[in-house]
């Protein structure tokens, strides 16, 4: 047989009763007693006056609260904070001094423990001015840690807030603001521009040669240099000059109606408008197919298109200098080489035909064979009237007539004979020789033939240097003519506007990164 086992039934009375003991009761009582007898008359108003002085102070409710649990902990019985830091100070206890808060901090999870055995008083903390002072209730670690927590969080929620709307102020002021600024003048004020647009290239001729630079031909980029220096000239200030003189691009960006920042003023310096010319005339070479993009913006879309027709017109003009600029470079050596061939070929002329004159003579070497000629002609008549003296000589009885004619005969052959040998002497012999004579000419006939070679090589070649430069002029074509805009282009209201919040918002942004990161190196 078992037994069921009996459980204690519990008795919240008895152990309400049996709370606390004896000592604690009285210490409560004795406490309490104290705590709503009147003071005297003396010491109240000591005390009221020392409170009043206190009060003056501006201490916290944290500041009042550490005071009345150091006066607990010393013993001393206080009615209120006040009067708590009052008591202390008799004492000679600064309630605030960190020392004694330190100290105070270390008791602190003894007293828990016996926080729970003691029997606490809730008293009111402040005391009316006419009534009666009674101590503040006490609060247990957890609550006050609980507490002083929450206030902590009210407080980062408080300077949360502040910074928030610190922020909010600084972003309208310096952000929104701005942006709402520019975004009126883009909406409200601007005054809108009509923009048209064209597309040009420059082309060269067909045709090209054996050279590298044949390769090229027909390419973009065998005329890049030529598409690179018409963009710079239509960029440039020439351009402006040439477009005020045509047609008063200045005139036309004073006017009246159109906003004051894209207004020229009347006194307007050439930099100011070639700064708003730069910026309504857009032009961009692209290399990869060599054709110029130009966009011209003006206030009125037939003075656009105007513009820009005046701009392809001196690019056209600008293309054929440059055209005509090499033609001329690279005919200009050929030519100079014909004309030195020429002369030189009518020098070497003009010495042969001195030389000729000077000899009186068209052919030397005629005269000096036709003197050989003769001179073999005596001999061999010598040499038959001699055969014929010989054999009339032979006879013993010779005829003495026909001897002595055939001696005359001898005799005047032998004497023209030394007078053709005497002029081949003067003819071979001397500074004047026929025979110098024709080796000069001879060699101003070499000369002239040399000459004559020269100057068919180089009417050769002034002929190719004209078809190579021929093939390498250069011509504008035009691919994408302007056409007057019936809808404002610029300016682009929204883009803009947002273009603008980004800047200025990125702009905030580094100045306040650099401040916060200045003002750390400077704290720390």
């Amino acid at each position: 047989m078992t037994t069921k086992p009996k459980v204690s039934i519990y008795n919240w009375r008895r152990n309400r009763r049996n709370a606390g003991t004896e000592e604690d009761r009285a210490d409560a009582i004795s406490r309490i007693r104290n705590a709503t007898q009147p003071p005297t008359a003396a010491n109240d108003s000591v005390s009221n006056t020392e409170i009043d002085a206190i009060k003056r102070e501006g201490l916290t409710g944290r500041q009042l609260r550490l005071a009345r649990r150091l006066a607990q902990k010393n013993g001393l019985e206080a009615t209120s904070d006040y009067d708590a830091v009052r008591l202390l100070r008799q004492k000679g206890i600064d309630p605030f001094h960190r020392a004694n808060l330190l100290g105070m901090a270390g008791e602190t999870a003894q007293t828990e423990d016996q926080a729970k055995d003691k029997v606490t008083i809730h008293l009111p903390q402040t005391v009316s001015e006419g009534g009666k002072t009674l101590p503040g209730p006490e609060m247990s670690p957890t609550q006050r840690r609980e507490f002083e927590i929450g206030e902590i969080q009210k407080d980062i929620a408080r300077r949360r807030r502040r910074k928030l709307l610190a922020l909010f102020a600084r972003l309208a002021v310096f952000v929104f603001l701005p942006t709402f600024i520019v975004g009126f003048y883009f909406y409200r004020v601007a005054t809108p521009m009509y923009a048209s647009d064209s597309a040009f290239s420059i082309l060269q001729a067909d045709g090209g040669g054996a050279s590298f630079g044949g390769f090229l031909a027909g390419t973009q980029y065998a005329t890049a240099q030529d598409s690179v220096a018409t963009q710079e000239f239509l960029e440039s200030k020439d351009a402006l000059l040439r477009l005020e003189h045509d047609m008063g691009f200045e005139e036309i960006f004073k006017q009246e109606w159109i906003d004051p920042i894209q207004r020229l003023s009347p006194d307007a310096t050439l930099e100011e408008a070639y700064k708003l010319f730069r910026r309504m005339i857009t032009i961009g070479y692209d290399p990869s197919d060599g054709i110029i993009r130009m966009e011209v913006a003006a206030p009125d879309p037939q003075i656009s298109v105007a513009i820009s027709d005046r701009l392809l017109s001196y690019a056209e003009e600008t293309i054929n200098g440059l055209s005509e600029l090499k033609r001329e470079d690279q005919m200009r050596d050929a030519l100079d080489g014909f004309e030195m061939a020429q002369q030189e070929r009518r020098k070497a002329q003009e010495d042969l035909i001195e030389l000729q004159i000077q000899g009186a003579l068209l052919d030397p070497q005629n005269v000096i064979a036709s003197l050989r000629g003769r001179i073999d002609a005596m001999e061999t008549q010598i040499q038959d009237k001699e055969l014929q003296l010989a054999a009339l000589l032979d006879n013993r009885r010779p005829n003495q007539a026909k001897v002595d004619g055939a001696r005359a005969d001898i005799a005047r052959f032998e004497a023209v004979l030394a007078e053709l040998n005497a002029e081949m002497l003067d003819v071979s012999a001397g500074e004047n020789s026929l025979a110098r004579l024709s080796v000069r000419i001879q060699m101003a006939q070499a000369d002239l033939v040399a000459r004559d070679m020269i100057l068919q090589t180089a009417m050769q070649q002034m002929e190719t240097t004209r078809t190579e430069a021929n093939r390498k002029v250069r011509y504008l074509t035009v691919s994408v003519r302007p056409v007057p805009s019936q809808e404002p282009t610029y300016p682009r209201k929204f883009e803009n506007t947002i273009l603008a919040f980004l800047l200025f918002a990125g702009i905030y942004l580094l100045i306040s990164l650099t401040a916060s990161v200045l003002r750390e190196q400077v704290s720390s």
